[in-house]
């Protein structure tokens, strides 16, 4: 059983600006249901004849796991297992081996595990779970994501930690996400941050290197972005936090998975909306980087032009919510 210290001193107790956040998502996320209760029951199910999700399957090898490989068992901060980031799983362990832990330099393992987890994983809204699950899987929101990266980093002795903000994000991205879907285009306008976003940070040679691994280089791509590579932060590229909201964490909080726990139990449809059209953006993303010529002149192209405009909505808040720097 975990103490009291312990969730105190791993940050598994939401910090302050988190519950802010948390209860402001969840008066929105109230509102919208009561006032769009018609849309909650026609939106809710995937009905016969629509389109259905299909998850991808896994596009890399997960190695069997044998107990002479090496692992970090430090319980230094940043190191140690957390809340569903329990580094020590045999997936984490055999796959951080695999990659080249403790063989290859900080950087060039960290790299290794931010391509593998950014171009092989696929971005699948869905529940929480624990960090193996993820890898066996290899598809999950982008704190699925995140989490993957961290625990392959802390794997290999690298110390690493989670920068969760608010934010709003690129028109493109809003359209392929947000406004597949009635229900939850109604509940992310109302408050315009009730979406948490996230990076993953590895500690290299004293410093922070920021890995943000949720979009494939397709997704990127059907987005009109650069593909970003590690140590490029997505803050202002393709989503813009709100401002003071940034919070640096060893560990996932309580209560995280409450938001997507929920939206699976009373709207499991417009869950599957959502990652059906995810499918569709990496494959439009994909003819994108053909035409293009490939990965690295659809890249150097992006990277000339201009940036992506801020989604056009209007915002509706509360003067009772109120984010302190």
């Amino acid at each position: 059983m975990v103490s009291l210290k312990e969730m105190k001193d791993k940050g598994y107790i939401p910090q302050r600006m988190y519950i802010k956040m948390l209860l402001a998502g969840s008066f929105s996320l109230t509102k919208t249901l009561l006032l769009n209760m018609s849309d909650l029951k026609k939106l809710r199910s995937i009905h016969e004849g629509e389109e259905r999700y299909v998850r991808p399957p896994r596009e890399y090898e997960l190695p069997e796991y044998k107990t002479s490989m090496k692992i970090c068992k430090s319980d230094e901060k940043f190191l140690r297992p957390t809340l569903y980031c329990d580094h020590t799983e045999p997936e984490v362990v055999a796959l951080a081996n695999k990659l080249g832990a403790f063989r290859k330099p900080d950087w060039e393992y960290a790299e290794s595990a931010f391509y593998l987890v950014k171009e092989k994983m696929t971005l699948e809204i869905l529940p929480f779970n624990r960090v193996g699950e993820t890898l066996i899987r290899g598809t999950g929101t982008c704190f699925h994501l995140i989490t993957a990266f961290i625990a392959l980093c802390r794997a290999a002795g690298i110390k690493a930690r989670y920068k969760i903000f608010a934010m709003n994000m690129i028109q493109a991205w809003y359209d392929a996400v947000v406004d597949v879907d009635p229900l939850i285009k109604k509940w992310y306008d109302s408050m315009g941050y009730f979406m948490l976003e996230g990076e993953g940070e590895a500690l290299i040679d004293g410093k922070w290197v920021v890995a943000h691994v949720g979009p494939k280089a397709e997704r990127q791509a059907a987005a009109g972005i650069p593909i970003t590579k590690f140590g490029e932060d997505s803050i202002g590229n393709w989503f813009f936090a709100i401002p003071g909201t940034i919070m640096k964490m060893e560990s996932i909080p309580y209560g995280f998975s409450t938001s997507t726990k929920l939206l699976k139990k009373i709207a499991p449809g417009s869950m599957e909306r959502v990652n059906i059209s995810i499918l569709k953006q990496i494959e439009k993303g994909r003819k994108i980087i053909e035409e293009a010529g490939g990965l690295e002149s659809y890249d150097k192209k992006a990277r000339g032009g201009k940036k992506p405009a801020k989604p056009k909505m209007e915002i509706q808040t509360k003067k009772e919510i109120i984010f302190e720097d």
